[in-house]
């Protein structure tokens, strides 16, 4: 016995009702069909729970739930998400005055006055008709929707559920008004998102308690129990779904489960904080797992749980402040008040005095340096300190040298600005959010802020797709630098290890101006811009979106770079920029190169767009920080980076997009080491994993690997006629592959190969430039052997198998050399486009050599044929589906060969086209056609009736069902027998059926149902 989806589905029923949820099935609840929400459940809940509100008050609130404003489906669910955390703002009359009040949708502080239903097949009819799989309902509204797959049929997974669920939104948007999260699961894999999340950014729940421990293999009752437990559910719809207005567009976001642990961890370590020793903490969640998400998240929940404290969050550059306030505003309706940005100490000062509760202030660190004076004596201020690090925050005095105006030795204290912080407000909470852990010998750090709050490490988040790994690929060779510019890097690293010491940095200073006119002399620029262009256009430039970083030692030499890249590329003006801080010393021609605030911000813009022209961003230090850009796979560095600075730069390439394997850092200057020793204050499993990220050593060997894997899936097909050959050579090569893999008796291998083909294309996009050109077009051929597959069995039915036309995409494929990121369509052209009814087309199919391919390609166009029968006719699907059906077993099982398979299914194809035919011959309708066929499907039939009678009572019964289409028969019992009656009663007037064969009009009953699901609804 298979498990089935139906098995699958009835498993999370049982879950749920485990959990304490009431079970409802769909068919058995009295409803009107029409109504996204359970209306019963709904209005029990808004009188239960609001006990104090009249009527009107009630009436007013359903009226909002149930009316909304024409917009966008994005826009409502947003109007219902606040009315679901905050309450409906309601108005009545009372005492002949007109009062206000908050309708609440759900009790977030006593469970047990909720009404949790999970309910399953519930029908719902908007723009078509739709049953989700499993809903479940809050008080009544609909807010989480699931979609399951069958665990065990290979053809279907998650993914065909993320197509369904957006799918849904088309047919039945209204339900999604009143969604919170959307889950797709197939058994393996179960995932949960938003209405605007991509397939990418739907992600695991693993773990029921907050523990990192197995959540590698996370079973599927740990993301039911982990997310649905009725306390936590309530949780997070209140406290950790929020939207980010982007511009025009809104994303919604659900937190992650390291999020949603990670803040509920760290708002105790605050509370218990406030009441001892104002150390709340260290949130250390690697760059790209979402901590400035965390931080929104976190802020929000401190409003309710510490009585609405004032929250001062610090950065230590402006750039950070303007990303990490953005990020804040994006987010201001959730956080329920608008972030405001300290000008000055003075402007803090008066913003702190000015409260004596809540508001939410940007700061940097320089604004506390200007005096030690305190600024508040307030206890219930709460500073979260972004990327705490050492060298920010110094708790001693230290004694810094320098000469007066007489040139005198003077000696100055400075006080660190942790002390000046602590001084200025000395009875807040501090909480430090950082992406990179804190060094070991750093006390600081952790006298200022305290111990770990929680940990979620590089090798934790590339597990759980929250950010892709990084690989490192060495070129400074091809500088061919010499030892005196190799001696001044190794001079540059020693100091940026001891860059807190002032005279050290003067000595830097002195010493790094040699270095400027080494990297920056023609020759060198020359040589480092052509190696990058080399590398850029034959492995990087059509990977992804093609955007790629150069990281400049400073800025005169990121304006060398630009300029000569124009000189050799000079049609390049649109794709790429220079993008660094202007000054008043620039030389003019710099100006209009570097543009003001808003050319940066624009430039920026273009940047993020993956169809803009603007691919390679040239930078110093701007965005190599809290600039996030998902597609960005490619860094090429010139500029010697370490610890901190370095780690957050080449987290600019781990962001997740699509199939993205990784990111590439192309190292030009030597951070190899500087790598490794930023690495040693990482978790034990990061330095295991990601100490040594060489693609020489850990991509190439891969790909090898995987090279090697789909060698032996292929083993007893020759492929080598690809390589030397002829365009010709080279698709009949290829096509012969498709063939060998289609073999009935290799299904399984066919399965892997799609698989492991997949893993070598990605593996090659990291180590394509170290590849040897033979592995890169093997590597070519097994891609495009993949790709024709995936056509033929995902796609096939509506593009012609052209021979030809692969031969004139294999010169292509070849000179890419598998940049191809998957989508190469092998059936481009759209003049060439066949019918299943075109006879020349299936005289084509019975002639080609391939007879496996021909097997899958007919079965592929059949089925899809079958399909849209299924959707008007009844009685012909099941005949063409049985046919079908039985060739496909006869085939499988050894019975038929392949050309006796094909010979069966070009014959069903003849009848399918002959029964199109048909209808057109008795005069008529494909509808009326498929009641026609409703009526005479007893054998017997015609004995007992003229051909003409029958046509008539066809086209009777149709016109009678299309005069009545606006009956809701689909949704109420009644409706339903008034034209179960009506067709009866014509039938009878004919006198149909004769005597002995009543089932035909069950027949015809099922066909008038199929008939009304799929064309009443208009």
């Amino acid at each position: 016995m298979s498990y089935t989806e139906s098995s699958y589905e009835n498993a999370i029923i049982q879950l749920f009702e485990e959990m304490g949820y009431t079970h409802a099935y769909g068919p058995d609840v009295v409803r009107d069909y029409k109504v996204p929400y359970y209306a019963d459940e709904l209005a029990a809940a808004l009188y239960r729970l609001n006990p104090s509100l009249p009527d009107d008050a009630i009436s007013d609130a359903l009226y909002k739930l149930t009316n909304y404003e024409n917009g966008e489906l994005v826009q409502k669910n947003a109007v219902f998400m606040d009315y679901l955390q905050n309450g409906v703002e309601v108005r009545y009359t009372e005492k002949g005055e007109e009062r206000s009040a908050l309708c609440y949708l759900v009790d977030y502080s006593n469970i047990d006055n909720n009404s949790f239903v999970v309910a399953n097949q519930w029908t719902y009819i908007e723009n078509s008709e739709k049953r989700p799989d499993v809903l479940l309902f809050v008080n009544g509204l609909p807010v989480v929707l699931m979609e399951l797959k069958s665990p065990s049929r290979e053809e279907t997974d998650a993914s065909e559920a993320y197509t369904q669920i957006r799918n849904y939104m088309h047919a039945i948007p209204s339900m999604f008004i009143y969604n919170a999260i959307c889950v797709m699961s197939d058994l393996s894999k179960s995932r949960a998102g938003t209405i605007t999340s991509g397939e990418d950014r739907f992600m695991e729940w693993k773990t029921k308690d907050g523990s990192y421990e197995n959540t590698q293999y996370a079973q599927f009752d740990t993301f039911f129990e982990g997310i649905f437990q009725k306390e936590r559910l309530l949780d997070i719809l209140k406290n950790f779904i929020l939207f980010s207005n982007e511009g025009l567009k809104q994303y919604k976001i659900l937190a992650g489960y390291h999020q949603y642990f990670a803040v509920r961890k760290a708002v105790e370590s605050t509370k218990k904080a406030t009441v001892t020793d104002g150390k709340g903490g260290v949130f250390w969640h690697t760059q790209g797992s979402g901590k400035s998400l965390s931080m929104v998240f976190y802020a929000h929940l401190l409003q309710s749980e510490l009585e609405s404290p004032t929250i001062v969050v610090i950065t230590d550059r402006n750039d950070l402040d303007d990303q990490l306030y953005s990020q804040f505003a994006k987010c201001k309706d959730f956080l329920r008040q608008e972030p405001v940005h300290a000008e000055s100490r003075e402007h803090l000062k008066s913003l702190l005095e000015g409260r004596k509760a809540n508001g939410i202030i940007f700061t940097t660190m320089q604004k506390f340096e200007e005096s030690g004076e305190p600024l508040s004596e307030r206890r219930n201020i709460i500073v979260m300190a972004d990327e705490a690090h050492r060298g920010q925050y110094g708790l001693t005095e230290k004694i810094k040298m320098t000469k007066n105006e007489k040139g005198e030795l003077v000696a100055k204290k400075v006080i660190g600005t942790a002390r000046i912080i602590r001084d200025t407000l000395p009875n807040a909470t501090y909480i430090g959010f950082t992406g990179t852990p804190i060094a070991t010998e750093d006390r600081n750090t952790r006298e200022v802020f305290g111990d770990y709050i929680d940990i979620y490490d590089m090798t934790q988040a590339v597990e759980d797709g929250a950010t892709r790994p990084v690989y490192y690929e060495s070129r400074v060779m091809k500088l061919k630098l010499d030892e005196t510019t190799l001696h001044l890097i190794d001079t540059e690293y020693d100091i940026m290890a001891q860059s807190a010491d002032p005279d050290v940095i003067e000595k830097s200073k002195r010493e790094l101006g040699q270095m400027e006119a080494i990297l920056g002399h023609d020759d060198t620029i020359k040589s480092l811009v052509d190696d990058i262009l080399d590398h850029y256009e034959n492995y990087r430039e059509d990977l992804l979106t093609g955007k790629a970083m150069i990281v400049a030692y400073s800025r005169a030499i990121a304006m060398k770079i630009y300029k000569r890249i124009l000189e050799v590329r000079p049609g390049w003006t649109e794709k790429v920029a220079v993008v660094m801080t202007g000054s008043n010393k620039d030389p003019e021609e710099w100006h209009d190169i570097v543009g003001n605030k808003r050319h940066k911000e624009e430039l920026a813009k273009k940047f993020k767009d993956n169809n803009s022209p603007l691919k390679i961003a040239i930078v110093v230090d701007m965005w190599l920080t809290g600039f996030d850009v998902p597609s960005l796979a490619t860094m090429y560095v010139y500029k010697p980076m370490a610890g901190y600075n370095l780690m957050q730069a080449i987290a600019r390439v781990n962001r997740v997009f699509r199939d993205k394997e990784g990111g590439l850092v192309v190292d030009y200057i030597g951070i190899a080491s500087a790598l490794k020793q930023a690495m040693n204050d990482y978790t034990v499993r990061d330095r295991k994993n990601y100490g040594n990220t060489d693609i020489a050593q850990v991509a190439y060997p891969k790909f090898i690997e995987k090279l090697t894997v789909c060698r032996d899936l292929l083993h007893g097909y020759d492929y080598s006629a690809f390589f030397g050959g002829n365009e010709l050579t080279a698709g009949r090569t290829i096509t012969g592959a498709v063939n060998f893999l289609l073999d009935r008796n290799r299904e399984k291998d066919k399965e892997s190969y799609v698989k492991e083909a997949l893993l070598l294309k990605q593996a090659l996009s990291l180590c394509s430039s170290i590849a040897e050109e033979h592995e890169r077009e093997e590597a070519a051929f097994f891609e495009a052997v993949r790709v024709l597959i995936m056509r033929i069995q995902n796609q096939g039915g509506n593009k012609k198998l052209s021979l030809p036309e692969i031969n004139a995409k294999i010169n292509e494929l070849l000179k890419q050399s598998i940049k191809s990121d998957g989508v190469i369509n092998l059936f481009s052209d759209k003049e060439q486009e066949f019918s299943l009814f075109d006879p020349k087309f299936l005289e084509e199919i019975s002639k080609m050599r391939e007879k496996n391919l021909a097997v899958e390609l007919l079965k592929k166009l059949i089925a899809e044929q079958v399909q849209i029968y299924k959707r008007t006719n009844l009685v012909k699907s099941e005949k063409f589906s049985e046919i079908m059906q039985s060739a496909m077993n006869r085939y499988l099982n050894g019975m038929l060969t392949n050309e006796e398979v094909i010979e069966e299914m070009l014959n069903l194809a003849r009848q399918i086209r002959e029964a199109k035919e048909e209808g057109e011959e008795l005069g008529l309708t494909a509808d009326e056609l498929a009641f026609y066929d409703a009526l005479t499907k007893p054998q017997a039939i015609k004995d007992f009736y003229e051909n003409e009678e029958l046509i008539a009572i066809t086209k009777e019964l149709a016109d009678k069902l299309r005069k009545n289409r606006t009956i809701d028969w689909q949704k109420r019992d009644s409706a339903r027998a008034k034209m179960r009656m009506m067709i009866r009663k014509l039938l009878k007037d004919h006198k149909y059926p004769p005597e002995g064969m009543e089932d035909a009009v069950s027949t015809v009953m099922s066909q008038c149902e199929l008939w009304a699901d799929n064309l009443m609804i208009v």
